[in-house]
């Protein structure tokens, strides 16, 4: 009964019951497919006391954005409702304000593949409001505009996986630089903070002014391994049982008598020939 009334609501508005806040628009990947995928789009908005990265009153929040539609493609499907200044897919929605960190193509892990949202900024407002009232159904792949698919994707994704020499040094060169300039201002600001006591008169104490430790050198850590494998060999087996611990007490024991036997002897003989010096 449930499904039959959602058929009927169907037929009758034209197109599937969409989200409450959100308009739906149909889209197809060719004019070869018969059913049609729908976008739910709505007006980007926050709450209030929320800051957000992306401008109030131009930016449309798509939903349910199908693998292949990218960025590109949804900048041209939109493109009649007027001027698209931006196009971002992300795998979940901005819930506050977030630091972005720059994209990079090599250094970010691809993201997986699948339905995704998008946040679409227009040059003007009147771009959101006509395509709240989008009609459909926008044909991703044209033959003007054909989005690859089966071996020519897989081609393509190969060749974008290669990574260019030349802009990966430029990247690498770039990070590097604001590496150490982010290196340089921490060092600054410690500089300027240490020794200065805080409200409560604390004095924060900084590694700057302790001596580097200087490394080992490889045969420094040579010996340092050499010694301590020496060192654990002689401890595995000894003394692993108490009649071995009391044998080797014993042992050593008759060491200390007989060298005391021995140097008495060799005390004897030294005052037998007259050469023994104690003091």
């Amino acid at each position: 009964m449930a499904r039959s009334r959602k058929r009927a609501v169907k037929d009758r508005e034209g197109h599937l019951p969409s989200p409450p806040g959100y308009s739906a628009v149909p889209i197809k990947f060719s004019e070869k497919q018969q059913a049609s995928h729908y976008l739910y789009v709505r007006e980007h908005r926050v709450r209030q006391g929320t800051r957000s990265t992306w401008p109030q009153k131009r930016t449309l929040f798509v939903l349910n954005v199908p693998p292949y539609c990218s960025e590109e493609c949804l900048s041209r499907l939109l493109s009649p409702c007027g001027l698209v200044q931006s196009v971002e897919l992300q795998e979940k929605p901005d819930l506050a304000e977030s630091p972005k960190e720059p994209k990079s193509k090599f250094f970010h892990p691809k993201p997986v593949p699948g339905f995704r949202v998008a946040y679409v900024v227009f040059q003007r407002p009147s771009g959101v409001a006509a395509a709240l009232t989008l009609k459909g159904p926008l044909l991703a792949s044209t033959e003007s505009h054909p989005v690859p698919s089966g071996i020519h994707k897989w081609i393509r994704d190969y060749a974008d996986a290669v990574a260019d020499p030349e802009a990966l040094r430029v990247e690498v060169d770039e990070f590097m630089e604001a590496y150490d300039k982010k290196i340089a201002e921490e060092e600054t600001k410690a500089k300027a903070e240490e020794g200065v006591p805080d409200e409560e008169g604390w004095v924060k104490v900084t590694r700057r002014g302790r001596r580097p430790v200087l490394p080992r050198t490889e045969a420094a850590s040579l010996r340092v391994l050499e010694r301590e494998r020496r060192k654990r060999a002689r401890k595995e087996l000894l003394n692993f049982y108490a009649w071995q611990h009391r044998e080797t007490k014993m042992e050593h024991l008759a060491q200390l008598r007989k060298k005391f036997e021995e140097d008495k002897q060799r005390i004897e003989l030294l005052r037998a020939q007259r050469k023994f010096r104690p003091y």
